[in-house]
């Protein structure tokens, strides 16, 4: 037997990315962004409202950064979700992230999370808060490195669970892809 919940915007796992962004002086700032995604082999998209400071920098500086939050910084990266860079200028700062300048795009790579995608944005439809963003370099931090490949084991991803507000850490591997399913053939 199966329950209905109706209409609802779950999916798992729903993956926690901090984008981040300079102003246009140069200050970094970074939000939680729970519903994004790769969009094609190049593209990532994301549901940004654009009443966020990170969408406005994004705008101004057609760039930014996308990096995946960890079980390490969850503090940290609930906390730049749940106060706004509109009211808390020294945002980022608080957080305790400290950006490292991108060397592929005007954006801020934040040094305590390991796995950052860097991007160039390509669009923004304001009626849809649809951002996407060409991928130009994905950077890892050598600490999550295993025979020069990202291990997620090292890495320590969170999932967003939206029905019980949880963040889960992602990890046990069940399978081998492209390969266990064979065995049906």
């Amino acid at each position: 037997m199966r329950k209905n919940f109706g209409k609802k915007s779950w999916l798992y796992p729903m993956p926690v990315l901090i984008v981040a962004a300079y102003d246009e002086a140069g200050v970094p700032n970074a939000m939680n962004a729970a519903w994004g995604g790769i969009f094609s082999d190049e593209m990532i998209g994301i549901c940004l409202s654009e009443g966020h400071k990170t969408t406005k920098n994004i705008i101004a500086t057609k760039a930014f950064t996308v990096s995946i939050a960890t079980a390490e910084q969850v503090v940290a990266c609930d906390y730049v979700g749940i106060v706004s860079g509109n009211k808390e200028p020294d945002k980022f700062a608080k957080a305790g992230f400290h950006a490292l300048p991108s060397e592929f795009v005007n954006a801020p790579v934040i040094k305590e999370l390991p796995m950052t995608l860097e991007c160039e944005l390509v669009s923004y439809d304001e009626e849809s808060n649809h951002l996407v963003g060409n991928i130009i370099n994905v950077s890892a931090d050598e600490s999550i490195l295993t025979d020069g490949k990202i291990d997620i084991r090292k890495l320590r991803p969170i999932t967003y669970d939206t029905v019980n507000h949880d963040y889960l850490e992602l990890g046990t591997k069940v399978g081998n892809a492209f390969a266990d399913g064979k065995k049906l053939k």
